[in-house]
């Protein structure tokens, strides 16, 4: 495929290549006519944004894709969310934060396109913690051959009694009456299950365990502020530990099998690929 060498000494291409023969293989396997919705997971900092960017930039056909992130309730939102059922949906994140509306939209948006014509992509800002102005939306132009969305949780299943079970960390300890963790149940297994079941395929980047992910976590932090040209304060520090609880549950559940099937990409700390396991 064109470009698939252009980033070789970087860790996340190895992803890519993956990521891309796994976008090649499904638009090649598509019906006359169909663009295929194609669904990518990884824990947070795994290196999933960049290895889908690589791997578009990579692939002859055009392939519009987003990130699950850019869809979170705006941040008024979230606060009325936080007021009706738990305080802590204040935080984006969780099951429940998405406005898989737009989402849907955005997705018939793109299946609908012809021609030139340019399709937004809304962004998120995640510094201010809102949902960006629209000018400063993404522009697709044309029609994709592919539509890829990246996610933290994307195929993710709901477990039962996962409100009633002890607390996994200071977060849900906050969750004494389960309300939140049945908040995101309900919602993995009604509105996240029926687009789970509109996607044409899934894709795993499998961390080696949670407890990789708060050091990936803070490199991802940590490279907003570069991007800002400030450096990272040290109580952000803080924030992005008790930030990466609000996920660790449906995490910890997918890296254990709890995720909707699909090819799997297993990586180490390092974010190199490592082979499959043998059963």
């Amino acid at each position: 495929m064109p470009g698939a060498a252009t980033h070789a000494r970087e860790p996340q291409s190895e992803i890519a290549l993956h990521v891309a023969v796994w976008i090649h293989r499904a638009i090649d396997a598509a019906p006359a006519g169909h663009i295929p919705l194609l669904f990518l997971s990884g824990a947070q900092g795994s290196g999933k944004s960049t290895a889908l960017r690589q791997a578009v930039s990579m692939l002859p056909e055009p392939v519009a894709g987003a990130s699950l992130d850019d869809f979170y309730l705006t941040k008024a939102e979230r606060a009325g969310l936080a007021r009706r059922v738990s305080p802590l949906f204040a935080t984006r994140g969780p099951p429940g934060t998405h406005d898989l509306a737009l989402l849907r939209e955005t997705v018939a948006l793109l299946r609908g396109a012809t021609g030139t014509s340019g399709t937004l992509i809304p962004a998120f800002d995640k510094l201010a913690d809102d949902r960006s102005a629209r000018e400063t939306w993404y522009s697709f132009s044309g029609r994709p051959a592919a539509i890829v969305i990246e996610g933290w949780m994307m195929g993710a299943l709901p477990e039962a009694g996962a409100a009633d079970a002890p607390p996994l960390n200071a977060v849900e300890e906050e969750d004494a009456s389960g309300v939140w963790r049945r908040y995101q149940g309900d919602a993995l297994a009604g509105d996240y299950a029926a687009l789970w079941d509109s996607a044409d395929g899934f894709c795993h980047i499998l961390a080696p365990g949670f407890d990789t992910v708060l050091g990936w976590r803070l490199e991802q932090e940590e490279a907003l502020w570069r991007a800002r040209g400030e450096a990272m304060p040290h109580e952000r520090r803080a924030w992005a530990a008790r930030f990466i609880q609000h996920y660790e549950r449906i995490t910890r559940r997918m890296l254990s099998g709890g995720r909707r099937p699909g090819a799997d990409i297993l990586i180490d700390a390092q974010r190199r690929v490592r082979p499959p396991q043998s059963s």
